[in-house]
């Protein structure tokens, strides 16, 4: 997903694009892997002296419902990243750096055939580790 994108999605269901939205959504699409909501306050911070961490979790909390943004837990804390949308695809994420590289291989198959009675909504596989960066 890109910004455009992303702005059709709040568009559509009644949002204001604001700069500060904008901003936020360019962050996540320059962003290479994960992010933290401090990460995020800290590049917003630059250009909005004084902006509120409420703000920011608002907003990141309404992308993450409307699907722009996906997240995850890493050491505890909440990371988000652009919403993938090109394919049905997994990542390995780094738990050092939040790096995120695709992986391909997706276990649902077997997984449905070891529940065949159960109604599977959604699922999630990520692994997790050091990339050869860190």
């Amino acid at each position: 997903m890109d910004v455009k994108q992303a702005i059709e999605i709040l568009t559509k269901k009644g949002y204001k694009t604001t700069g500060r939205r904008k901003d936020i959504l360019a962050f996540f699409e320059q962003a290479d892997g994960y992010r933290t909501a401090k990460d995020l306050l800290q590049f917003m911070e630059e250009k909005y002296e004084g902006i509120s961490p409420d703000t920011v979790y608002r907003n990141l909390h309404l992308y993450a419902e409307m699907k722009i943004l996906e997240n995850t837990e890493l050491n505890g804390e909440k990371h988000f990243r652009m919403k993938c949308t090109t394919h049905h695809h997994h990542h390995f994420i780094c738990s050092s750096c939040g790096k995120t590289k695709e992986i391909n291989v997706c276990p649902m198959e077997e997984v449905e055939n070891k529940l065949p009675d159960y109604r599977i909504e959604d699922h999630k596989f990520e692994i997790y580790g050091l990339c050869p960066s860190c």
